[in-house]
Parts: structure tokens; sequence; C-alpha cells
């Protein structure tokens, strides 16, 4: 895929972020936009940006955790546009805490969406991606799907996940032949609202956890991290890191192979908010 002019491009977690980023980014490349959030208000305030880019543009409110939902979702999208080119796999949540402390509801939400949301869209979509001759599935993954993290092992779980699974199919659609990019995307701290809008165990401080991410962290706009990926889908790449921290960390980690843990507990234990007396 040379080009988004013209490509039905669907994007899901598009009303905030990184999504909205790629819903302009792609309009502005000539793109046939479908667009989905959970969150109607933030959905519509994105179609709006994306209709002043004259772009054709097709919005529904979608819970990607929702097998049927997105069953439903895909068969929409396909017979409305009569193709399907792109499927960016973009929404996913947060949720801190240590192991001890998780719940197993919060675990089972952050599986359900950021890695069945994920699996969803690509199953939902990969038969009209193949019939395209001309497809490319994006699955948003982070640094935390290459390093792991203190108080961050249920998000850690799902984008490993996500990578996995998105390595595996590349190298599935590369064996049969099909004409279907794969591309597995790592961003590092991007400014969005993720870490304001996760959940947290009881013992974790919420406010001094999404301060740290907000003011330390978080150094790149969604507008640049949705043009490295965009050109990373034009260019077939099968592994996008987005942004300097997600490269050095991980070099680092390649570099000191499985004793990079000890160095990032140290650090961590110098850096993350205390934890709350329950």
């Amino acid at each position: 895929m040379k080009t988004l002019k013209d490509k039905v491009v669907v994007i899901t977690g598009a009303g905030s972020g990184i999504g909205r980023a790629l819903a302009v980014e792609c309009a502005n490349r000539g793109s046939l936009l479908a667009l989905a959030d959970i969150d109607e208000a933030g959905l519509a305030e994105t179609v709006e940006l994306v209709k002043q880019t004259g772009a054709e543009v097709r919005s529904d409110r979608l819970d990607v955790a929702d097998r049927a939902a997105f069953t439903a979702y895909a068969a929409a999208v396909a017979e409305q546009f009569g193709r399907v080119n792109v499927v960016i796999n973009n929404a996913g949540v947060a949720l801190a805490g240590d192991v001890a402390d998780l719940s197993y509801e919060d675990m089972e939400w952050i599986v359900g969406i950021n890695f069945w949301g994920v699996v969803h869209g690509t199953k939902e979509f990969l038969p009209h991606l193949i019939e395209s001759g001309d497809g490319h599935v994006v699955n948003l993954s982070s640094l935390f799907g290459l390093v792991s993290m203190p108080g961050q092992s249920a998000y850690n779980a799902t984008k490993y996940a996500v990578r996995g699974f998105t390595e595996a199919l590349r190298e599935e659609m590369i064996i049969a032949g099909h004409k279907v990019g794969v591309t597995s995307v790592h961003p590092g701290g991007i400014k969005t609202a993720i870490a304001r809008n996760a959940r947290v165990s009881d013992k974790e401080d919420k406010r001094a956890t999404a301060e740290l991410f907000d003011k330390k962290l978080a150094r790149m706009t969604p507008e640049k991290a949705a043009q490295i990926i965009v050109r990373g889908i034009l260019k077939n790449q099968a592994r996008v890191l987005v942004g300097i921290d997600a490269h050095v960390l991980h070099h680092f980690a390649k570099v000191t192979g499985s004793r990079y843990q000890d160095v990032v507990a140290l650090v961590s234990k110098n850096v993350l908010p205390g934890k709350k007396v329950v």
C-alpha cells in the first residue's frame, strides 16, 4: 500500500488521543473513514474535525470487547463502503497496580478491551482486507509490549499479547500469499488521557500516577505519533516504535537482556508514587 487516498480506513478508539489524530491524518490523505469509540461525545468531536477536511466519514458507538457488537459493526461498515482496506485497532485502556492488589474484575476488563478488542477487530475485518487485495492491519501495542514495568502487569500482559498475536498474523499473511500488510505499533509516552482515565488498585494514588505520566513521561503529541504510524503503514513496517523513549528502552532491553528488569525495578522504586494505606 503506497497511498491512503481513496482507501477505506477503520479506526477504533477514535474519540480522542492517537485515534483522533490518526483519523485527521488519514482524512487529510484522502481516506474514507469508519470511526468507532465507546465515548460518543469524544467521537462526535472527532467527526467534526474530519468533516472539515471534506472526507467521507461513518461513526459508531462501539464497545470493542463486545464480540457480537463488533461482528455487526464490521458487516455494516463493509456493506456501506463496499470494501475495507485498513483496520487500525487503536482502542485501549490502562490499569495500574501490583499483581497482589489487582481485582480479577479489573484484570478481565483490561483484557477484554486491550486484547480481545484487537482480536475482534482483526478477525472480523480480515476477510474484507484479504478480499480488497490491498489491505493492512495495524494493532496498537505499546512500549510496555516490549519491556515490562512494575505496577503495569495487566497492561503489560495485554500489550505483549497484542504484539505476539500481530507478529504471528504477519507471518501467516506472508505464508498464505495474501496482500495484507500487518504492523505492530509501540508508542512510548504520548500526550493522551489514558492515565487520567485508567483504573487503579485500591492501593494506588490515581492522581499522583496520572500526574507522573502527564508531566514527566508523556512527551510526544498524538499528531506526531499519527504521522509516524501512517509512515509505517505505507512502508509496510512490521514494527513501529513511536517516541525516543520507545527506541531507547527497547534497545536498552535488547542489550542488557533479562537484567533490564533489575535496573527498572531499582529506578522505579525511587520514581513511582508511594502506595496508599488502605
